[in-house]
C-alpha cells in the first residue's frame, strides 16, 4: 500500500452496488476491505494486492466496531466508508412482524451507525474522509407495503444530515445515496416478504406485483413527491401561520 492509495470499507460488498464499488475503487487504484456477511473471497482471489474480504454481519455492532479497530490497526485509517449492507422488504405496517420491524432497523440504521462512530475517531485527528450511506428512493418517497422499509431509510436520512452538519467542518464529507431500481438483488432473493392479510390486497398488492418493474421512474417519483408536498404547504399556509404569536 502506498501513501497515495485510499483505504475503503465498504459493507455489502458481495453483490449489487457494494460489489460495483469495490470494483471501482481498485480501478481507482485504491485498497478495498470488502466486508460482506459471507467474506466475498472471489473479489480478493481476482485482487490479491488491492482486495481483502471479510466476514461482516453489520447487526452485530460489536463485531462492527471490531472490525474498523481491526482495519485501522492493519491499514492505518479508513478513509472511505460506504454503508451499503441492505436488502428489500415488502409489507403492510400491520402485516409487519416486530422482528421484521427491529431486524430492518438493525440492518439499515443501527448497523450504519455504529460503524460510523467507529471510522469518526481517526477521521477527525486526519480532518479527513468520507462517509457514503446507500439509502434509497424510498429515503424519500414511502408507497403502500414499504413502511417498515421507508421507516428505516428515512431515518437513516435524518441521522445522516445531521452528521453531515456536525463533521463538515472537520474536513470529513456525507454522501447520501438515493437509487430506484437498479439490477441488483434488491428485489430478488434478499427481498423479504411480510405474511400476508387479505384486506391490504388492494393497496399493497400492487406494490407486492410492481417492485421488479419500477426501473427508471425514482426521479420522477420525488419531484411528484415534493410538489405534492409544496401544494399542501400552501393550501395550509395561512392556518399555519395564525398559530405564530408576538414576541414578547
Amino acid at each position: 500500500m502506498t501513501d497515495e492509495q485510499r483505504v475503503w470499507l465498504v459493507t455489502g460488498a458481495s453483490s449489487g452496488f457494494g460489489r460495483a464499488i469495490t470494483e471501482a475503487a481498485v480501478g481507482a487504484g485504491d485498497v478495498v476491505v470488502a466486508a460482506a456477511r459471507r467474506a466475498p473471497t472471489d473479489l480478493a482471489a481476482g485482487h490479491p494486492e488491492q482486495v481483502e474480504a471479510i466476514a461482516l454481519d453489520v447487526t452485530d455492532t460489536a463485531a462492527a466496531e471490531r472490525a474498523v479497530a481491526d482495519v485501522e490497526a492493519r491499514y492505518g485509517r479508513v478513509d472511505v466508508l460506504v454503508n451499503n449492507a441492505g436488502r428489500g422488504h415488502v409489507g403492510a405496517a400491520e402485516e409487519t412482524t416486530d422482528e421484521e420491524l427491529r431486524s430492518l432497523f438493525d440492518l439499515h440504521v443501527h448497523g450504519p451507525v455504529a460503524l460510523v462512530r467507529a471510522v469518526l475517531p481517526g477521521m477527525r485527528r486526519r480532518r479527513a474522509g468520507a462517509i457514503v450511506q446507500m439509502s434509497s428512493f424510498g429515503g424519500q418517497v414511502a408507497y403502500p407495503g414499504f413502511s417498515a422499509y421507508c421507516a428505516t431509510k428515512f431515518a437513516l436520512e435524518g441521522w445522516s444530515e445531521a452528521l453531515a452538519a456536525e463533521v463538515g467542518p472537520l474536513g470529513i464529507r456525507v454522501l447520501v445515496v438515493e437509487p430506484g431500481a437498479f439490477r441488483t438483488s434488491f428485489s430478488g432473493t434478499a427481498l423479504g416478504q411480510s405474511a400476508r392479510i387479505p384486506d391490504y390486497d388492494a393497496t399493497v398488492g400492487p406494490t407486492r406485483e410492481m417492485i421488479t418493474g419500477i426501473n427508471g421512474s425514482a426521479v420522477d417519483g420525488v419531484l411528484g413527491h415534493l410538489d405534492a408536498v409544496r401544494d399542501e404547504i400552501r393550501a395550509w399556509e395561512h392556518l399555519s401561520r395564525t398559530t405564530a404569536y408576538a414576541s414578547a
